[in-house]
């Protein structure tokens, strides 16, 4: 009788199946610098249609005027181009005025260049040949170094609502993420401050409407970090303070959210018939030995594998904030934590 009270009680505990390591290879080495080319924390890296790859990292020399004229600060951050066997091209917007604290590169269908500022609260359009085609957001006028915390109050939105409870502007508060969808529509993740929103614009740049609040409920953020669309128009949100993705329809309105992935940072969305979603457990700056696999799932949420962990060799990762899968089974990940890019490859 004591050994089938034994069983009975082991055939009720719920067996969780554990999550498939996929093996990989990676490269460390991927991108052939000149010696007149530096390399800091890589914040974000995307490939185009040919092939190219474009880096934006914070790199370089921040310069602020100090006094009563206003704050002027600028070349913070680098975006380079490297061509597809990895052997630098050139610098885009050297000097720009809105490149202060490198947060995400993004490449369209079209192949024009996004630009994700953190620290300028700006998102700039270049088209392929490098020349600026759009600009979103606006530099305050005057700058806090360093840039402002999470909890630090944003100027106001319209009407006077209090961003972070659903305010309606075209202002971001250190942005992290841009997407887009079918129709051009466009898609920023706003982000690391109290804005705890999406906003979206029309494919000429446009305000629409925003949606989000800081939060945990339903539609809710804390910490947006990264944004993608799938096919169908619906809206991926890393919302990685509430340690999971949160999935919308283009008009904000909420469907279902993904767990049990960590804390997700970098995501992308692979094109084609049948899309994957890639999800990085990025280990946070102050633990920076913890976490750090990426996840690979169906768009339903059905976790297909992970690969990697926190730390500093090759395979090991150190506070991704960039995935690009451009092709399903070769990724490109930006490393803030190593400096570093890896080319991985999935077997």
């Amino acid at each position: 009788m004591r050994r089938l009270c034994v069983l009975a009680l082991f055939a009720a505990i719920p067996v969780f199946a554990q999550t498939p390591e996929i093996s990989f290879t990676s490269d460390v080495n991927v991108l052939k610098y000149p010696d007149s080319v530096s390399i800091g924390e890589v914040a974000g890296v995307a490939t185009d249609s040919k092939g190219n790859l474009f880096v934006y990292t914070r790199t370089g020399h921040p310069t602020i005027s100090l006094g009563t004229s206003r704050p002027f600060a600028h070349a913070g951050s680098k975006l380079y181009q490297f061509d597809r066997n990895g052997r630098f091209v050139r610098e885009i917007g050297q000097d720009s005025y809105a490149f202060l604290v490198a947060q995400q590169v993004r490449i369209d269908p079209q192949d024009n260049i996004w630009v994700v500022d953190q620290m300028s609260s700006m998102v700039l359009k270049f088209d392929p040949n490098g020349r600026i085609q759009m600009l979103l957001g606006r530099k305050s006028e005057s700058e806090q170094v360093p840039a402002r915390g999470l909890d630090a109050p944003p100027g106001r939105g319209r009407g006077g609502a209090v961003p972070g409870a659903g305010a309606q502007s075209d202002i971001f508060q250190r942005p992290t993420d841009v997407a887009w969808d079918a129709s051009g529509n466009i898609y920023v993740a706003d982000g690391w401050g109290n804005n705890a929103r999406v906003a979206k614009f029309d494919k000429v740049g446009k305000f629409i409407k925003s949606w989000g609040s800081k939060g945990a409920g339903q539609g809710q953020f804390n910490s947006v970090r990264g944004i993608a669309i799938d096919a169908q128009g619906n809206v991926y949100v890393a919302d990685a303070g509430n340690k999971r993705i949160q999935v919308f329809d283009g008009d904000g309105n909420f469907k279902t959210e993904i767990q049990n992935i960590g804390s997700p940072s970098a995501i992308c969305i692979t094109p084609g018939a049948h899309q994957v979603l890639y999800s990085s457990n990025s280990n946070p700056p102050d633990d920076i030995d913890n976490g750090g696999e990426i996840y690979k799932l169906e768009l339903d949420g059905k976790i297909v594998g992970k690969f990697g962990r926190a730390g500093k060799t090759p395979k090991e990762f150190g506070t991704v904030n960039a995935i690009d899968c451009r092709r399903e089974n070769e990724l490109y990940v930006g490393e803030i934590g190593n400096w570093r890019v890896q080319k991985v490859a999935l077997r």
